[in-house]
This record gives structure tokens, C-alpha cells and sequence, in this order.
């Protein structure tokens, strides 16, 4: 079946699909995205998705195509018109096309803004087997820019890093600012500690992670003692357990840091529990 995308109201098989070469996007990296779960065919903590755009539009002083309802409707039609089942669907949403390559920004009143999406399916997001063995990850320096927290599409050092840490053998990168972990490469890095997860807090540092929100809600519901601070390399390989949050990955076990296995080597049971209870609250809870 030809997946269908959206392009700026139109609904096309994605050999249709275009983009200006003068959307300032693909020139600038000018813009911003999100990436919404699909379980069971429908959308997970969408809400969380559209706060989270407002946030990175404000941001960066774009303006917003749909407004709630309209988007909600436009993954709605995605997911149905793409059957699918278990997955993701992307937006990204940029400055638009001025017609010419220029650094200075469009009037926004005169310009509007390109407004795309897809789904992608991900037929192991539920059972993934990684979830069942951990991941292993390296760390490398944090050299992206300053505004972490906007969600941009400029992920060129993210993609860098991903293809590091599979030079060595690795699932991922996470990376390191001042002595401590910031994030990981599309994910948000947590370690545990006997009753206490520990997590970087909310800054312009890192993403404000969606799947990050709803897991330390969750926990804290498990009387679980939740500790918003930096921790360093050599507290993440000491840890009970570490384990990354996204969209994409849900609550993913980390068991090896830089060639040190963590907790054993094996997944632990909080970072199990909490995944469990993850899918669980938010299966219930789509739309």
C-alpha cells in the first residue's frame, strides 16, 4: 500500500508529495516537529504533542497552521488512511517558502508557514525485544546549540552521535555537558537509585520530554521519591538502573555506559514496571 502523507491541507501518496527548495526548513533548518505515539491505532498524550508545539512555535516567533481540533483531525486521518496499528506519526511544521534563500525572516502575515506529516510504523514499539535485553550506550560531548528545550529540526549532531555510538557497538549516545548528562540523542536519560529515580531538570539544557512528563507522574503515583538534578557519568554507571524515555522507544533499560555495565547488565525491574505501567495508562488514555 502507498503510505499516504499530508502536505499543507493535502492528503497525497508520499511519491506526490513536495516541498519548495526555497522552504526556508530544508534551507535553514527552520522549524520544528513532534512525533506522536500511536498504540492500538490511536494517538498517545497528543495533548502533551500540540503544548509542546505552542511551545517551540512561541519560541521561535512561527505561526501555528491548524489549531487543536484540526490537528488532532489531520493525525486522525493519517492513521486511519495508513491502517495503522502501532507506530509513530510525525509533523513538522517550518517557516515556509519566501520565495528566495535569505537570512533575514519572512513576515509571517505574508509568508505562510509549511505545515507536513507521516506515519511510520513500528510493528515492535509495544514488545520491542530491546526492552527485554537493555541497550547499551557511549557518551560523547554535548555540542548542539543552547535551545535544547525548542524541538527543531536541526539534528544533524544528534545524527552524528547515533552513528558514533553504532561505530562502537552501541544502541545510542548520550551526552555529556560540564562533567553530567544531559540527554540522550532523541531521548530523555534517567538513572535509579534504590527508591529514587534521578533525571535532569527542565531547563533549556534538554528537551522537555513528553514521555518524560507522563513516566515521573507515574512513578511518583508508585511512591516512587523522584529527584530533578544533573548526574555525572560515573553516577549513571553506579547506578541500581538507567533508562531513556521517548515517543519512539517508550521507557527503554540502559544497561552498559561506556563499556560499564549497569546493575548487572540487565534491565531492572523499575525501568520494567514503569514501561509496563506506561503502555498501560497511556493505552487507556488515547484518543
Amino acid at each position: 500500500m502507498t503510505r499516504i502523507v499530508y502536505v499543507n491541507g493535502d492528503y497525497l501518496p508520499e511519491d506526490e508529495a513536495r516541498v519548495s527548495v526555497f522552504d526556508r526548513g530544508f534551507l535553514m533548518a527552520d522549524g520544528v516537529y513532534e512525533v506522536t505515539t500511536v498504540l492500538d491505532g490511536r494517538l498517545v498524550d497528543f495533548e502533551g504533542h500540540a503544548r509542546r508545539l505552542d511551545r517551540s512555535l512561541t519560541a521561535l516567533g512561527m505561526d501555528r497552521p491548524l489549531d487543536d481540533a484540526g490537528l488532532l483531525a489531520m493525525h486522525r486521518t493519517l492513521v486511519a488512511r495508513n491502517a495503522l496499528d502501532e507506530g509513530m506519526v510525525y509533523m513538522q511544521v517550518t517557516r515556509g517558502n519566501p520565495g528566495d534563500r535569505s537570512f533575514v525572516m519572512p513576515d509571517p502575515g505574508t509568508v505562510p508557514p509549511t505545515l507536513v506529516a507521516f506515519t511510520q510504523a513500528i510493528p515492535a514499539l509495544a514488545m520491542a525485544p530491546a526492552a527485554r535485553t537493555g541497550t547499551r550506550v557511549v557518551t560523547i560531548p554535548d555540542r548542539r546549540w543552547g535551545r535544547r528545550d525548542i524541538k527543531t529540526v536541526q539534528l544533524l549532531y544528534p545524527s552524528m552521535g547515533k552513528m558514533l555510538a553504532r561505530a562502537a557497538g552501541c544502541d545510542d549516545a548520550w551526552f555529556v555537558e560540564d562533567g553530567h548528562v544531559t540527554e540522550g540523542t532523541s531521548n530523555n536519560a534517567c538513572i535509579v537509585t534504590g527508591n529514587r529515580i534521578v533525571t535532569r531538570p527542565l531547563s533549556e539544557d534538554i528537551l522537555h520530554g513528553i514521555t518524560r512528563a507522563a513516566v515521573l507522574r507515574l512513578a511518583a503515583e508508585l511512591q516512587m521519591e523522584v529527584e530533578e538534578r544533573p548526574f555525572t557519568v560515573a553516577e549513571a554507571q553506579a547506578a541500581d538502573e538507567a533508562f531513556a524515555t521517548a515517543a519512539t522507544i517508550l521507557v527503554m533499560p540502559v544497561v552498559e555506559i561506556d563499556g560499564v555495565a549497569v546493575g548487572g547488565g540487565m534491565p531492572g525491574p523499575v525501568a520494567a514496571r514503569l514501561r509496563e505501567i506506561y503502555l498501560e495508562a497511556m493505552r487507556a488514555a488515547a484518543v
